[in-house]
C-alpha cells in the first residue's frame, strides 16, 4: 500500500461519495443483530456507524492513523484500531468482513485475503467493494499524457492501484478457499464537488504518483491533466469521474 497521509477532513468535506455510495454495499452485507462484524479500511467510520445501527457488533480497522482519530472522534462507541490490513491478527472472530474503497489500495493481496479467510468463522462471509477494471481509466490516462507532454512520465509512479476484473478476483478469492456467490463490475459515473474537484480529487487520492517529482513538476502534472480531462469530464459547472466498481460477496467454506 502506498505511503498516504490522508487530509482527513478534505476526505469528509469533499470525498464524502466515498462512504455514501459504499452505503448500497451494506445490502448485500445485511447485518444481523448480535453478529460480530470488521470493517476493514474502516475510513472516518461512517459506514461501522451504520453497521451498529443494525445491531451487530462492529470493529473497525485502518491503516491511516488520521483516519482513525477522526473514527473515534465521531463514533466514541465503536471500537477503532490502526492496522495494516495484510497483517490482520485475527483467528476466526468474525461472522463477516465488509470493506469499501479499499482493497484496491492493497500490493498483497495474497496476504489480504487469506488474513480475511483466517479471520472469518466457518460459513462467514466477505462483502467487499472497490475499484475494479476499468476504473478512473480516464484520469490514469490524462496524467499519464501530461507527464509525457512535460518529459517528466519516466518520475511519475502510476502501478500502485489493484483494480482486478471479476474472473482476477474471483480466482484469487477461490484459490484462499473462498466460494463466491455475487460479482458486479458496474459504471458509477461519480460527481466531484466544486469547480476544483478534480484537482482536489488528484490531491486527494494520487499524491503517491509524484512522490519522485519536485513540486513545480507536479503541479505541472495535475494542472496539464485538469486541462485535459475538463471539456469530457466537466459539464455545466460539474465534474466527474468515470468509477467503475467491483462488489463481491463470498463465503468462507
Amino acid at each position: 500500500m502506498p505511503e498516504i497521509v490522508w487530509d482527513s477532513n478534505l476526505y469528509d468535506k469533499q470525498h464524502h461519495f466515498v462512504s455514501d455510495y459504499g452505503a448500497d454495499a451494506l445490502q448485500w452485507l445485511a447485518p444481523k443483530p448480535g453478529e460480530d462484524i470488521l470493517d476493514l479500511g474502516c475510513g472516518t467510520g461512517q459506514l461501522a456507524a451504520q453497521i451498529a445501527a443494525s445491531g451487530a457488533e462492529v470493529f473497525g480497522i485502518d491503516a491511516s492513523p488520521e483516519m482513525i482519530a477522526v473514527a473515534k472522534a465521531n463514533h466514541a462507541e465503536i471500537g477503532f484500531e490502526i492496522i495494516d490490513a495484510t497483517k490482520l491478527p485475527y483467528n476466526e472472530i468474525f461472522d463477516a468482513v465488509f470493506s469499501n474503497a479499499t482493497f484496491h489500495w492493497i500490493e498483497d493481496q495474497d496476504a489480504l485475503i487469506s488474513g480475511i479467510y483466517k479471520s472469518l468463522k466457518t460459513n462467514g462471509r466477505l462483502v467487499a467493494e472497490f475499484g475494479g477494471k476499468g476504473n478512473i481509466k480516464s484520469i490514469t490516462d490524462a496524467i499519464l499524457i501530461a507527464s509525457k507532454n512535460l518529459g517528466l512520465n519516466e518520475k511519475l509512479i502510476n502501478n500502485f492501484w489493484f483494480f482486478p476484473s471479476i474472473a482476477n478476483f474471483s480466482t484469487l478469492l477461490e484459490k484462499h478457499g473462498f466460494e463466491v456467490e455475487q460479482a458486479w463490475l458496474f459504471d458509477r459515473p461519480t460527481n466531484l464537488y466544486g469547480e476544483n474537484g478534480m484537482y482536489d480529487w488528484i490531491n486527494q487520492f494520487a499524491p503517491h504518483a509524484f512522490k519522485n517529482l519536485t513540486t513545480d513538476e507536479a503541479e505541472a502534472i495535475k494542472d496539464l491533466a485538469v486541462q485535459i480531462l475538463k471539456p469530457t469530464h466537466y459539464k455545466n459547472g460539474q465534474w466527474i469521474a468515470d468509477y467503475k466498481r467491483l462488489r463481491i460477496k463470498a463465503y468462507k467454506n
